[in-house]
């Protein structure tokens, strides 16, 4: 049996110094960590060859008191906790005492610091854990750490480092999420005598993203806030329409500490869904404050990761806020005019239809309006009977209750022989009599607050473009309203809130659909999800499946695609949940069922479509996430034409 030696005490520290300092990256980070629990208002860095020859931070905080300065360097010496109860409340970002100690072991150390009631400051230098000179120096309340030659006894790390341009911008990338976190405090970053990062520090976080990330960025964000569970959310959350092709610009910050989140990403997913593409996905810089005992942020060496005491009240917080900022905050996309990118109006490629329209005052589609002037429109589905010639309206939509006369008592006896009893009753055979059916009459109900109708401005329909996009001019704007995707979505919207009740028709000629093996048999396994989505299907033997009914949104001709189309879905998720499995087939009836680009609709048609499009928040974009309307200003169009006035 080998021997158990006890390792000496600069091999220890060297093994340590590995599980927090990985890179010149991870020094920043910790340094400017403890800058921020010292108070600084301004924290200045500067690297040089990717910070792996030179690191200088400087920061305008607490400073250290001389005779701490040596206990500074030793492993596990920190002001922030005393007893192990402080671990069960802790608000600073730096409390085990490594970061100082674990740089030292494998770096040349020089440090310059003083507080605010002292007269002369500390130069303190250490290189590789051994203590070279301590004395008194000149220099301004804070500290400055200058950090050489990292790894210069450990040549076997030096061997992992990137190129000095990847290091530095790891380092680039702590420095702008420590920027994020902490928008009131103003941080520098010079790379090479070149200073590439400066935030205001005023405070207000969305002047940090446009000075990290850029302007492009930050005006594509909205505010989101919210809470849920003991857990507050707040920060910013980008549109739909300008969703990311990565994660990259997901940050999530957990009492001011960043870290990586899982449940963020998979709540924002949830939030989002039906409203970017496939692939796409949303930006973030979201707050989170929890109560520090109800967080382990000591779950990893480099404080990345945290575990919480109640996960779901954290992905509640950020789904419903999310969820709650789009219906509120999420506008139309304003197409903004360029010096750089004119439009030429007349190129023979934009081939606009015109629409005759009779001479008739400017629409206000307010419902009182179009009362008086008894030009109330048909709904939507009957004015689609011109192109899709097969329509079925769902049964008793449209039908008034009627309501029947009382009949002759002898024609029901009570179950209990109490005449009073109305609900036990049950026919007499011998003395039925039919019941006489009067005219429909107003059923009275109990009043109920009645929703506030939402002001729709005056519009008019001036066209259609590229028979898909309907052109539509108010009175400051100009609006481009996709057919296709406003349709799609409202049927998608209706087919989820009718549930369970979808509409079906029966077909007039049932439609055999043939799968390969594996979808015929997740078809089959999964009918009972094609009944609540409004389709009839049976088996019909080797490897053939029958349908009789399908949604009276679809035609007879698509309900084979359809069909296939769910059934590669399930035989590839086949362990997705039920609810995620009727969305498949809710946006895939929707988007056959829809308008089509190309369709020919008449102008009241459009007119209702854009009138559906304007009074619903929820029609924004399609099931796919591709936007529904686009505005361009008035402003915007006479800036296009040299106009100033």
């Amino acid at each position: 049996m080998a021997k158990i030696n006890i390792l000496p005490e600069s091999l220890a520290c060297l093994i340590a110094a590995g599980e927090v300092v990985e890179r010149p990256a991870s020094v920043v980070k910790e340094l400017m960590e403890n800058s921020i629990d010292a108070g600084a208002t301004k924290i200045t860095v500067e690297i040089k060859n990717g910070g792996v020859r030179y690191i200088r931070i400087t920061d305008n905080g607490c400073g250290i008191a001389r005779e701490d300065v040596p206990k500074a360097f030793i492993s596990h010496a920190t002001s922030k906790i005393k007893t192990e109860v402080d671990l069960d409340a802790i608000f600073t970002l730096g409390f085990r005492g490594e970061a100082l100690a674990s740089v030292a072991a494998v770096a040349h150390v020089e440090m310059l610091t003083k507080t605010a009631d002292s007269d002369i400051g500390t130069r303190y230098l250490i290189s590789g854990g051994k203590e070279e000179e301590y004395d008194d120096a000149g220099c301004p309340d804070g500290t400055t750490i200058m950090i050489r030659d990292l790894f210069y006894n450990t040549p076997a790390r030096m061997k992992f480092l990137k190129k000095d341009m990847t290091e530095g911008s790891y380092v680039a990338d702590v420095v702008s999420k420590i920027a994020l976190s902490h928008p009131d405090i103003c941080i520098s970053l010079i790379k090479d005598n070149r200073r590439t990062l400066f935030t205001p520090g005023d405070g207000r976080l969305l002047s940090a993203i446009n000075e990290v990330y850029g302007k492009e960025l930050g005006s594509t964000l909205i505010e989101c806030e919210g809470n849920a569970g003991g857990v507050s959310v707040k920060g910013f959350i980008s549109k739909p329409v300008h969703a990311r092709p990565n994660r990259n610009m997901q940050h999530c910050f957990v009492n001011g500490r960043y870290v990586k989140l899982p449940v963020c990403a998979s709540a924002l997913d949830n939030a989002y869904r039906n409203q970017i593409m496939t692939g796409k996905f949303p930006a973030c810089v979201l707050f989170l404050e929890v109560n520090p005992a109800l967080v382990d942020v000591n779950v990893h060496p480099a404080k990345t990761q945290v575990r919480f005491a109640n996960e779901k009240s954290v992905y509640d917080a950020i789904y419903f806020s999310a969820v709650s900022t789009l219906q509120k905050k999420d506008t139309p996309v304003n197409i903004t005019a360029s010096p750089k990118n004119t439009i030429n109006l007349f190129t023979p490629k934009t081939e606009v239809k015109q629409v005759e329209m009779p001479v008739i005052p400017k629409m206000s589609v307010s419902v009182e309006t179009v009362r008086e002037e008894k030009k109330e429109l048909p709904p939507l589905e009957d004015l689609y009977k011109n192109v899709k010639k097969d329509y079925t309206p769902a049964p008793d939509t449209y039908k008034k209750p009627l309501v029947v006369k009382e009949p002759d008592p002898s024609f029901y006896r009570a179950e209990n022989d109490d005449e009073d009893d109305v609900l036990n009753m049950r026919p007499v055979a011998e003395t039925v009599k039919q019941p006489e059916i009067i005219e429909p009459v107003k059923e009275e109900k109990t009043e109920e607050p009645v929703p506030e109708e939402k002001v729709i401005p005056d519009f008019r329909v001036i066209g259609e473009a590229f028979g898909t996009y309907i052109l539509v001019q108010t009175k400051k704007e100009l609006l481009f309203v996709d057919k296709h995707a406003a349709h799609e979505r409202m049927i998608f919207n209706s087919l989820k809130k009718q549930g369970r009740k979808v509409f079906s028709q029966i077909l007039m000629s049932p439609v055999t659909v043939t799968l390969p093996v594996k979808d015929y048999n997740a078809v089959i396994s999964n009918l009972d999800i094609f009944e609540k989505s409004g389709y009839s299907i049976s088996d019909f033997g080797e490897g053939t499946v029958r349908v009789t009914e399908c949604p009276t949104e679809l035609s007879d001709g698509d309900v084979s695609l359809i069909v296939a189309e769910i059934a590669d879905k399930l035989s590839k998720n086949s362990a997705d949940p039920e609810p995620e499995k009727l969305e498949w087939l809710y946006h895939s009836t929707a988007c056959r069922a829809a308008i089509k680009a190309g369709d020919n609709i008449s102008l009241i048609e459009m007119e209702d479509l854009v009138k559906k499009v304007l009074s619903d928040d929820e029609v924004r974009y399609c099931p796919h996430g591709r936007p529904v309307l686009f505005s361009m200003s008035e402003y915007e169009i006479k800036k296009l034409f040299g106009r100033n006035g």
